[in-house]
């Protein structure tokens, strides 16, 4: 059972919006915070927006602040991302991940203990 599912993704014009949504599937996990990863085909994963309840902080790629909002509920692993303005080259597979322990770095993959499967966002000129 994947243990976070996200929703939300599809095709957008460029300059358009689109909200993603992530909730924990059947159980919930002891976590300092959740976030946003994106994966475009041939690339790393890289990090989008974090948000860590222990300290009520958001934080951003310095790529999308301005344009980009993620918010939650951390009792019920739960984050949205807001994306507006969205470009072309931001197309890529969207990851929700949690388990963010408090020492762990949030721009780093490894800082979080599970994931969802991923959603796709298109964004077209």
């Amino acid at each position: 059972q994947v243990p976070l599912v996200e929703s939300g993704g599809g095709l957008v014009q460029a300059g358009g919006s689109l909200r993603l949504s992530c909730a924990a599937s059947g159980r919930t996990f002891s976590s300092d915070g959740m976030g946003w990863f994106r994966q475009a085909p041939g690339k790393e994963r890289e990090f989008v927006a974090a948000i860590r309840w222990s300290v009520g902080s958001t934080y951003y790629a310095d790529s999308v602040k301005g344009r980009f909002t993620i918010s939650g509920d951390g009792p019920r692993n739960a984050v949205c991302l807001q994306m507006n303005l969205l470009k072309p080259v931001e197309t890529a597979v969207y990851y929700c991940a949690a388990e963010l322990q408090a020492s762990s770095i949030l721009e780093f993959p490894a800082g979080y203990g599970q994931w969802g499967q991923g959603t796709q966002v298109t964004v077209v000129s």
